[in-house]
């Protein structure tokens, strides 16, 4: 089942540890959980929608089951979700993460279900937390896995200089 996301509602609710709106990057951080999400789930599909994002911050966010997009001028990220959510043509076959209420309205004025973003953060974080029995944080001390370190270059738009002679200890 499709999971059409409000992104900064979803990061401002506060139930994901970790992560704030006023972090730089917290799209991108939602975005590696929602992708940990989407490939433990059957591979299942995410949109996820954001408000403009910041100068300089990437916006290709897309790969491994998820959809990232950032709402244009002069709309808005709720906009963006109330065009989407009236576009869709298997309505009882997505969901909508919100808990704004005319995003919400408009999806259940539909017939698509609405889970609210307190819910949804809650089994987001359960379903994506390390498998260990270590206390949560511990996950971030790890060191990044050399296609990890792929990955934040490509999303933040850095080549790897080849022509280097230093190596990179990850």
């Amino acid at each position: 089942m499709p999971i059409l996301v409000d992104g900064h509602n979803l990061i401002g609710q506060g139930d994901l540890p970790g992560i704030s709106l006023t972090d730089s990057d917290d799209e991108a951080q939602l975005v590696l959980l929602l992708r940990r999400y989407a490939n433990r789930k059957y591979r299942q599909r995410v949109v996820v929608i954001f408000d403009r994002g910041s100068y300089g911050q990437s916006t290709n966010l897309n790969g491994y089951g998820v959809q990232c997009y950032f709402a244009r001028l002069p709309g808005d990220a709720d906009h963006e979700l109330i065009r989407r959510i009236r576009a869709i043509k298997r309505k009882n076959e997505w969901s909508v993460v919100t808990s704004d209420r005319a995003v919400a309205g408009e999806a259940r004025a539909h017939g698509i279900k609405v889970i609210s973003s307190q819910a949804f953060a809650r089994v987001l974080f359960e379903r994506t937390r390390p498998a260990t029995n270590a206390p949560t944080d511990d996950y971030r001390d790890r060191k990044l896995s050399p296609s990890e370190v792929e990955e934040w270059l490509r999303i933040f738009g850095i080549e790897e200089d080849e022509d280097s002679d230093e190596t990179m200890n990850y």
